[in-house]
């Protein structure tokens, strides 16, 4: 629930506690992810929400009453229960008082027999119950100073921060001093009453850092502790919302069993529609941040799956397929929204596939092979070894889609099935291609390496596992990049030689470029003569629309028109909320105008994305990513009436130049060009031979697989990993501040392997083991030495 929850609340909410429901970094420790469900949540949860329904219902209409709920129970239970859908959870709106306590008081207007027998009917159809609250502690409580059940030395007017402040998005309530024995024995009495009644599951909402506040006006992580303390006592199942801070991550994986990463999935069309396809597409950028913070114990919420009925979803079918996939391959808790009594054959069909619902179920969420384009391959590896692949076409036309399975980290021939269909389509020996994606369709594959295939493991997979203190990147990656050296060919005895030398430059990235990610409605439009760059802007009129753009370089400028018809805009960098600027210019027209700047970032692949908040219109002009260059010089003139060799001074390793090429085809190196120490030459013979004018020679420099690692500085963290099969590689860099680490394969020491390096190398392979038995394996990594252990990739070969 979002914005549209305190049309809504009831006036008693205000008046009761945080938990009276209303009527609505980057660390990695050994521990594992998971609230207070425990064992329950190692997989994604699957039913049903009211808050959809709610909201699609006409104003006033009560939607949650005794009679609806134990109607969607018993429609869960013919239709969809068999499948594993079991949660009821019934949103904002059910409590109606406070008892003597400071405790809630179901309502007796929409459960004139209690809720206790609501309950207790879900209960008796096999299924679980869920309740809402949000955090903070009501005017009237403070006022009423009521004993705390079970403690009554407690009251509840001593409760509260003093002086007073708002504890939630809508001011509802005031927050809580959790620094008081008290206030958890407080949330205790309510924890221990809902156990009472058989809850199962508590959505909190309206958590902060997150739901729209991220300046710590607001921060509920205190409540957000309690309330998971609280709840392990019974092992009910924490959900947080909604559009959690990425930034608390770590904090969000120790307290609770799932969590909203962005705002609502509804568009509070009443009567008309559920969702809108914006609303699902705008998750697609986000999860790339996101992906690898769920695994078992919690979970990335993407809100409810409104893909059940074609009449109301607001989706097209094909929409709707998409939908369920990306649920589905993100490893999301599986609910729904729609009013399951009215379920279509097609919703049905989509919502009781086995072989998707398994790849829920896995527990395996899918990240991207790239973000760049809108024809997006998202993948996953099983631990049976498995891949599921998801091709996503998010763009504007049908399209032919390819997975290349090195893009996977897969060497050798697959066999692929469509899940969809249900359907083997044969083995293929490098990749796949599906033949007219339909707009905003998708094809969902499972692919199955043959014998003797090799299985590359990048070190973010869930697959593997660390023990001790580690970090993702923290600027000890290096990404691979492309580099341009421009040589200006002439035939003039008289021309002189022009050098730039080696720096930052800045790259200027237009509206139109490829790689730039547009979500939702955007258009272009040319021709406009108000100074634009190129003549042209990409333009949308519709608030959360968002563009993104991924780069490598050490900074970015958002540059776009100033004018009264536009507004706020939000910008991230790397999934990181920085701030909202505006593009408001009450007189005139400003073109051209850098509206959002940021430099200094670590060397390497960022992501912009910013996302449309007010006005009418939201443009984009360009971008300028400015870079640090690899080549000294980057620009040089070649004299064919004076021919010599070109010399480029290299800033990274030599080893580390994986090709130079012209148009896409490699020179060929020892004859076109030779690298000697730190330095490129192309050969006078090669620049001879190319016509007058501009030659642009790319520069391709070897990164850290994926262009990233995991690093830790503490001697005795530990990398372990788990395989099944005959052989194993373990990839990293090599660098002046790495020193030594042990290598364990099943329990025993192998190798000592120095990492140390007088210059920062990638990709470079220091173990192997081969000819082991094909079986299961497990190879454990110790730091020894050193400043820092870099982990980049492990590598496995499949017997059978």
């Amino acid at each position: 629930m979002g914005l549209a929850v305190a049309g809504l609340l009831s006036a008693g909410l205000a008046a009761t506690s945080s938990a009276v429901p209303a009527p609505r970094g980057t660390t990695i420790t050994a521990s594992a992810t998971g609230g207070p469900a425990g064992e329950k949540a190692l997989k994604p949860y699957m039913g049903w929400s009211s808050y959809s329904m709610q909201v699609y219902a006409p104003p006033g209409n009560q939607w949650i009453t005794a009679a609806q709920l134990k109607a969607q129970s018993d429609a869960m239970h013919e239709k969809l229960q068999p499948y594993g859908y079991e949660y009821i959870n019934i949103d904002a709106g059910w409590n109606g008082d406070i008892d003597g306590y400071g405790r809630p008081v179901p309502s007796t207007t929409l459960y004139p027999d209690g809720l206790q027998d609501v309950i207790d009917h879900i209960h008796a159809n096999g299924q679980k119950v869920g309740l809402y609250g949000i955090p903070g502690i009501g005017q009237s409580l403070i006022d009423a100073n009521l004993p705390v059940y079970g403690a009554p030395e407690c009251r509840t007017g001593d409760l509260p921060v003093q002086p007073l402040q708002k504890a939630d998005y809508w001011g509802l309530g005031f927050k809580i001093d959790f620094s008081k024995p008290c206030a958890q024995k407080y949330i205790d009495s309510i924890a221990d009453l809902y156990a009472s009644w058989g809850v199962n599951f508590l959505k909190f909402d309206s958590v902060t850092p997150g739901s729209g506040i991220s300046d710590l006006s607001l921060d509920a992580r205190n409540d957000v502790k309690a309330w998971s303390q609280a709840l392990a006592r019974h092992g009910i199942w924490l959900e947080l919302s909604w559009a959690l801070d990425i930034n608390y991550a770590d904090y969000w994986k120790q307290y609770a069993n799932g969590w909203r990463i962005d705002w609502d999935v509804e568009c509070y069309c009443p009567g008309q529609a559920l969702t809108t396809w914006q609303n699902i597409a705008r998750l697609f950028p986000k999860l790339a941040d996101w992906w690898r913070h769920a695994g078992p114990g919690g979970w990335n919420d993407l809100d409810s799956l409104n893909v059940g009925n074609g009449q109301m979803d607001g989706l097209t079918r094909d929409e709707r397929r998409t939908a369920a996939t990306l649920w589905a391959v993100s490893a999301a808790p599986m609910y729904i929204g729609n009013d399951m009594t009215r379920l279509d054959s097609y919703g049905l069909e989509l919502l009781t596939n086995r072989e998707v619902i398994a790849v829920n179920q896995a527990g395996r969420p899918a990240q991207p092979v790239s973000t760049k384009t809108n024809r997006q391959v998202w993948f996953s590896l099983n631990p049976d070894s498995t891949y599921t692949v998801a091709l996503f076409n998010l763009g504007q036309t049908d399209a032919d889609m390819t997975v290349n399975w090195s893009d996977l980290g897969l060497d050798g021939a697959a066999n692929v099935r469509d899940l969809w269909a249900r359907k083997d389509l044969g083995q293929f020996a490098s990749g796949f291609t599906a033949k007219d994606v339909p707009i905003h369709g998708v094809r969902l594959l499972k692919v199955t390496p043959q014998k003797n295939s090799g299985i590359r493991v990048n070190d973010d997979d869930l697959r593997v596992s660390y023990d001790g203190a580690w970090e993702r990147n923290g600027n000890r990656e290096v990404p691979a990049v492309s580099e341009p050296l421009t040589v200006t060919v002439t035939d003039s005895a008289s021309a002189k030689a022009g050098v730039t030398n080696a720096g930052e430059r800045t790259i200027e990235v237009n509206n139109d470029d490829s790689q730039i990610v547009y979500t939702g409605s955007w258009s272009r439009s040319t021709g406009r003569g108000l100074g634009d760059y190129l003549d042209d802007v990409q333009y949308t009129e519709t608030n959360g629309d968002a563009f993104s753009y991924s780069f490598v370089g050490t900074g970015v400028d958002y540059v776009t028109e100033k004018h009264n018809s536009q507004g706020d805009v939000d910008i991230y960098v790397d999934g990181q909320f920085k701030q909202t600027v505006s593009t408001y210019q009450e007189d005139g027209r400003g073109a051209q105008q850098v509206v959002y700047s940021i430099s200094d970032l670590p060397n390497g692949t960022h992501t912009i994305r910013g996302v449309k908040k007010s006005g009418q219109f939201m443009l984009l002009d360009k971008l300028n990513v400015r870079q640090e260059s690899l080549l000294n010089p980057d620009t040089a003139t070649f004299d064919k009436g004076a021919p010599a060799d070109v010399s480029v001074q290299i800033g990274r390793d030599p080893g580390e130049v994986v090709a130079v090429s012209k148009a896409g085809t490699d020179l060929v190196k020892g004859t076109d060009y030779t690298v000697d120490g730190g330095v490129v030459t192309i050969k006078k013979e090669y620049l001879a031979a190319q016509p007058t004018g501009t030659t642009k020679l790319d520069f391709r420099f070897r990164g850290d697989y994926r262009d990233d690692v995991h690093a830790t500085t503490v001697n005795g963290a530990a990398i372990n990993f788990t395989f099944q099969g005959n052989g194993v590689e373990w990839s990293t860099a090599l660098a002046p501040d790495q020193g030594e680490a042990d290598v364990y394969l099943d329990g025993k020491l192998v190798r000592r392997v120095n990492l140390h390096n007088d210059a920062r190398v990638t990709a470079r392979q220091v173990f192997t083991a081969a000819n082991l038995k094909d079986g299961q394996h497990t190879v454990r990594i110790v730091k020894v030495s050193g400043d820092v252990l870099r982990n980049d990739t492990i590598r496995y070969t499949i017997a059978k």
